[in-house]
């Protein structure tokens, strides 16, 4: 009798431990740490119920591997999106120089930024979703599909980097330029971010047991920290100024006229940039063979004429070795309909399309009159014609022939740049505005009478800019089209710059991220105050709860392995006391 009692006992003990288990199942599932775990290692229905404890290994030794791993793509991620998203002002150089090797157009730069955006949201959402489950003290366990998207991001941005450091160096130069402008901006999300990682960090370095392990963990980031809050001691930036202290407004010049609004180069392009009140017009100038200046930026005429169309057996050659009369037949205005060469561009309206269709070559003399007759500055770069040609040593005095004698135009209106037989040129046309594309002494500068620099943007420095001025030499900068970039070289001095987009910059009427020194300050100032009340309260709050959970726990009060109470929580050893 008493083994059949003690048989039944075990029996409904037995069952009564499955109905534990599955009360445990119900009211212990944790949906936001199953979400996590399935996101991140393609668990849903399986997870770690129990934590780790901090000071432990957070995972098994192969993720403790693949974690820096995936930090790593990430910043390298982060990096290339940053500089390929400040390369946008290049973005038609780039698509230019990827037709030249490819044959033909299309918009590879958009292209690139759509998938660096991708993969960089990809591996923060997998980095996110590594810091939460680490505050929850779950294990990581990257599931295998995204260990190889990890690699994949982790290469292509590697890589992408290094190819846009061999063949656009440039651009390194375009993202040191561009920390002058978002350095503050990027300073106060940095410090966001150190507020939030501070939720994660107090709480294990709070449930440390030894001081070593609190010490690996809070020195590093109280260093980053204290580092982030003295960057700003060595920040600079010229749009943070005194009142009063900004310049005038850089004039406009339109290079190839308006070539997000018509055609390059065409009469159309330049008509564009006087509607939209630019105040000087760019140009690249060719001799044909029979010696007629007409404007041509590219080599051939592949890219911006129909010359496939109607001599598909030329389009490799050099567009100097046809004759007026067979380059003025050719159209210059379908190709923008088609190729769409900027991802800004906007619709066209109808008639605006039709004029587009219908542009063709534009010779240098009508370009000059339409300048002269606007009162607009010109400045152009002069292309050499190639071996053989009839005009290859005579193309300067056949450009000074058309520009003095069938232009009409006014001389203190033409930009002079091309440094080829410069005296000779001063020595007959005493009017132009001479002009260097380089950086020099200023003693050389004033020696030659040159009263212009044309210098790329990424040679912008405020210092030089104010040293030159201060000669009566002032500095155009080519080619600018972001409002960040023009902003700062208006906030730098800059008195001119050429640009495809004088419609849009015309209407900005002051520099974006203007600032006086008080205000910047107090930005500052406010932000690292506010950011260490923030730390200081999340720290004070986590070691508030775990000396309330030691107490609990002293008093004898039922715990999870957490530490957060569950009423349905049940010992096992209390078992048969329920069934007595």
């Amino acid at each position: 009798m008493e083994a059949s009692s003690a048989s039944l006992k075990r029996i409904k003990f037995g069952k009564l431990k499955v109905v534990r288990r599955h009360l445990l199942q119900r009211y212990e599932h944790q949906p936001f740490i199953s979400c996590l775990a399935g996101f991140y290692s393609c668990r849903w229905k399986r997870y770690q119920r129990r934590r780790t404890e901090p000071g432990k290994c957070c995972c098994k030794m192969r993720e403790c591997v693949f974690f820096p791993l995936l930090v790593g793509a990430f910043c390298f991620s982060l990096v290339f999106l940053y500089m390929w998203g400040e390369a946008k002002n290049d973005y038609n150089n780039f698509d230019w120089y990827n037709y030249g090797n490819l044959g033909f157009w299309f918009l590879w730069s958009l292209v690139l930024l759509i998938v660096a955006a991708i993969l960089f949201t990809y591996i923060t959402l997998l980095l996110v979703l590594a810091m939460c489950l680490l505050a929850e003290g779950q294990q990581l366990y990257l599931h295998w599909s995204h260990k190889i998207g990890t690699f994949l991001v982790l290469g292509f941005s590697i890589t992408a980097l290094f190819i846009l450091s061999v063949l656009w160096g440039d651009q390194w130069k375009t993202v040191r330029l561009s920390f002058q402008i978002t350095a503050p901006y990027l300073h106060i999300g940095a410090i966001t971010i150190m507020v939030l990682l501070s939720w994660p960090v107090a709480l294990h370095a709070i449930r440390a047991d030894k001081k070593v392990v609190q010490m690996i963990i809070v020195g590093p980031y109280l260093a980053i920290l204290l580092f982030l809050f003295l960057i700003p001691l060595g920040m600079y930036s010229p749009c943070i100024r005194e009142m009063g202290t900004l310049g005038p407004k850089p004039a406009l010049i339109g290079h190839r006229g308006a070539p997000m609004l018509a055609p390059e180069n065409t009469e159309m392009s330049f008509q564009k940039t006087i509607e939209h009140g630019g105040d000087g017009l760019e140009t690249d100038v060719t001799i044909s063979y029979d010696g007629v200046p007409f404007l041509m930026h590219d080599s051939t005429l592949r890219r911006t004429t129909n010359i496939n169309e109607v001599y598909p057996n030329d389009t490799a050659q050099n567009a100097a070795l046809f004759s007026w009369d067979t380059l003025k037949e050719l159209n210059a205005g379908t190709w923008f309909l088609k190729d769409k060469p900027f991802s800004c561009m906007g619709s066209l309206s109808r008639a605006d399309q039709n004029q587009a269709m219908n542009q063709s070559i534009y010779q240098l003399s009508h370009f000059l009159r339409l300048a002269d007759s606007q009162n607009k500055l010109v400045i152009f770069d002069l292309y050499r014609p190639p071996e053989k040609h009839p005009y290859r040593n005579s193309w300067i005095n056949r450009t000074l022939e058309v520009i003095l004698n069938e232009s009409g135009i006014r001389p203190h209106l033409v930009l002079w740049l091309e440094n080829d037989m410069r005296s000779f040129v001063q020595s007959v046309a005493p009017g132009f505005q001479q002009t260097m594309g380089s950086k020099a002494p200023v003693e050389d500068l004033l020696m030659d009478n040159i009263v212009k620099l044309n210098l790329a943007y990424t040679e912008m420095s405020s210092e030089d800019i104010r040293k030159y001025a201060e000669a009566n030499i002032t500095t155009n900068l080519y080619v600018v089209n972001e409002p960040w970039l023009f902003s700062l070289a208006w906030c730098s001095g800059v008195h001119s710059v050429t640009t495809n987009a004088v419609h849009t910059l015309k209407n900005l009427n002051q520099p974006l991220f203007l600032m006086t020194p008080q205000q910047y300050n107090i930005m500052w100032i406010l932000t690292d105050l506010t950011s260490v009340l923030l730390i200081s309260l999340i720290f004070a709050l986590h070691w508030w709860r775990e000396r309330s959970f030691s107490c609990c726990a002293q008093d004898g009060g039922p715990m999870l392995e957490s530490g957060t109470y569950n009423k349905f929580r049940t010992e096992l050893s209390d078992m048969p006391t329920v069934m007595a």
